[in-house]
């Protein structure tokens, strides 16, 4: 009997075992098949204290390169700035390389930008930033990032009085800890600050900004879009900003290509159609070239609703710094008119908004592009040539552009028709009477009289006023003052008429004989007749007639001032 189940007898029965199996036993153990077993068990040994090293490890470096990076971080913007910076958070993670997000980026300057906000404005602001670069990037003496994406950066340029500080906030030594080769920015907003008291700042919303090569001496290439505010619509600009004169910002030369699509001019209220603009810009940021042209083929004022072609070839410089432009000139086409304008944009000390200052010249224009585009009635009361000059205003403000609008010159009209038939029917009438052609008159023969305008005016709060308007035709010549609204409502005009025929010539048979007595009364300087008269009623319904009422009230008039002036 055995002693044990594995005792003795075990062995026994082993050592009476056939000798190859008992080799074969022993070899099972003792085989490179067995060492590769033990290998693998020290292996899988391994890799678990590696991996629960790691899990100790990742959380440490994490843990250190927060603290690394962010020092990093602010160490060069003040060493670039010379000056206080503010980074609220910063969060990395080693997941797939270094990867860097962070919020409440403020830098300051040695002076606030815009004293008249309440407390102390950074010069550079950012809502979130995030950025990606390797790991062992961060315990190098410079740490290189591809790209920085920014959201919400705010940069708020100091009145140019100060802005002088800009190159004492420059590093002496220029040691950069932290180079980038792109930033990726969204909704950011540019803020030029002035201090003049009233003066709002300078402000450009830009939806999307891309720039690169940024560097000491290198200029900053960018893609940007605005987000123009009126007329409502974005420019896209690709171009080239640089390099940075930090004591002299307003030297920083630029160059580049922009375009406006499908701006909406109803914006603008009291004008219409949608706005395409292309052009190139070139210069200092206090004086930018900009050339470029415009066009809306549905350009309306909304107070006439009447859509006319228009295009503008432009030569402009622009202050960057204050928004300010002057037009040098602007060669437009309306419909088949033609003209050219210079003068100047100015933003107001207490408006928001801009000034608009225009010298305006017509030499190749129809009167009829004119009034159908700034009259409701249709057909135009009148067409033909027309040359003028004139002084045009449009003060900022929230009211419609027709009532905003002024203007104050001179016209002449070569030539002019009347488009309703009853007037120029009219006019062909008194034409032939004022001649003396009774016989012809009475025949109803018609000629279609041209019309010759020429006068002074000005139009304001929607009302032409004219100071002098000489109305000729065969026969007559009418000197009158007046008023004309530009809805076609108001037609007031008083004048006198001098006409070749005597009063007597232009009528026939008993009347011709009554009339003969006062033919002196009436004949004065050359003329044979010299009445007072009027124009009155609506542009599509006006009336003639002798004005004698007028004439004593104006007699009596000048008869008062006279002897006011005596006393």
């Amino acid at each position: 009997m055995s002693r044990s189940s594995c005792g003795e007898p075990c062995i026994d029965s082993i050592g009476k075992r056939d000798p190859n199996e008992q080799i074969a036993i022993v070899n099972a153990f003792t085989t490179p098949t067995g060492k590769k077993s033990r290998r693998w068990i020290v292996l899988g040994g391994i890799v678990g204290v590696a991996l629960a090293g790691a899990a100790i490890i990742v959380p440490l470096t994490i843990t250190r390169a927060q603290p690394i990076l962010r020092q990093r971080v602010i160490e060069t913007l003040s060493n670039r700035f010379k000056s206080k910076v503010e980074l609220a958070t910063l969060d990395v993670s080693v997941t797939h390389g270094l990867e860097v997000s962070g919020s409440g980026l403020k830098i300051y300057g040695t002076t606030d930008p815009n004293p008249y906000e309440p407390g102390v404005q950074a010069l550079i602001s950012l809502q979130e930033f995030h950025f990606h670069t390797g790991i062992r990037n961060l315990f190098r003496p410079v740490v290189h990032v591809n790209t920085v994406y920014v959201k919400g950066m705010e940069l708020n340029i100091p009145p140019k009085e100060e802005r002088r500080e800009f190159n004492k906030m420059s590093s002496r030594t220029r040691k950069m800890t932290v180079f980038v080769d792109k930033f990726v920015c969204r909704d950011t907003k540019l803020l030029i600050n002035t201090l003049k008291p009233g003066k709002p700042p300078l402000e450009f919303d830009i939806s999307d900004l891309t720039m690169k090569d940024i560097g000491p001496g290198l200029p900053l290439r960018f893609e940007a879009t605005l987000v123009n505010p009126k007329p409502v619509g974005n420019i896209h600009s690709i171009g080239l900003f640089g390099p940075f004169h930090e004591s002299s910002p307003r030297d920083t030369p630029m160059q580049g290509e922009y375009s406006f699509r499908d701006a909406d001019l109803s914006t603008l209220k009291g004008i219409a159609g949608i706005l395409s603009s292309t052009g190139r810009y070139e210069g200092t940021l206090s004086s930018i070239v900009v050339d470029g042209k415009t066009d809306t083929p549905d350009f309306r004022i909304t107070r006439s609703g009447h859509s006319v072609p228009l295009h503008t070839e432009f030569h402009a410089i622009v202050d960057g710094t204050s928004g300010d432009t002057h037009l040098k000139p602007v060669r437009a086409t309306l419909a088949h008119s033609s003209f050219t304008a210079e003068g100047s944009v100015t933003r107001l000390s207490r408006q928001q908004g801009h000034d608009i200052e225009l010298d305006v010249v017509l030499d190749h224009a129809q009167i009829e592009d004119l009034l159908r585009l700034g009259v409701r009635t249709d057909p135009p009361v009148m067409t033909g040539p027309i040359e003028m000059n004139t002084r045009l205003s449009l003060p900022p403000g929230d009211a419609d552009v027709a009532d905003r609008l002024r203007l104050e010159g001179n016209f002449h009209v070569l030539r002019g028709h009347f488009t309703n038939e009853k007037v120029q029917a009219k006019l062909d009438s008194l034409s032939l009477r004022t001649q003396g052609r009774i016989k012809e008159a009475r025949l109803g023969v018609e000629e279609n009289v041209p019309v010759e305008l020429q006068g002074g005016f000005t139009l304001k709060d929607g009302f032409l006023s004219f100071s002098f308007l000489h109305f000729l035709i065969p026969g007559t010549h009418v000197d009158m003052t007046g008023d004309y609204s530009l809805d076609g409502q108001t037609f007031d005009f008083h004048g006198t008429a001098r006409l070749d025929a005597k009063l007597s010539q232009m009528t026939t048979g008993w009347k011709s004989i009554m009339l003969k007595p006062v033919d002196r009364f009436f004949s004065k300087d050359g003329a044979g007749t010299e009445v007072p008269v009027k124009i009155t009623g609506t542009q599509s319904e006006p009336h003639f007639g002798l004005d004698f009422r007028h004439k004593d009230e104006r007699n009596a008039q000048d008869k008062n001032y006279a002897a006011v002036g005596k006393r």
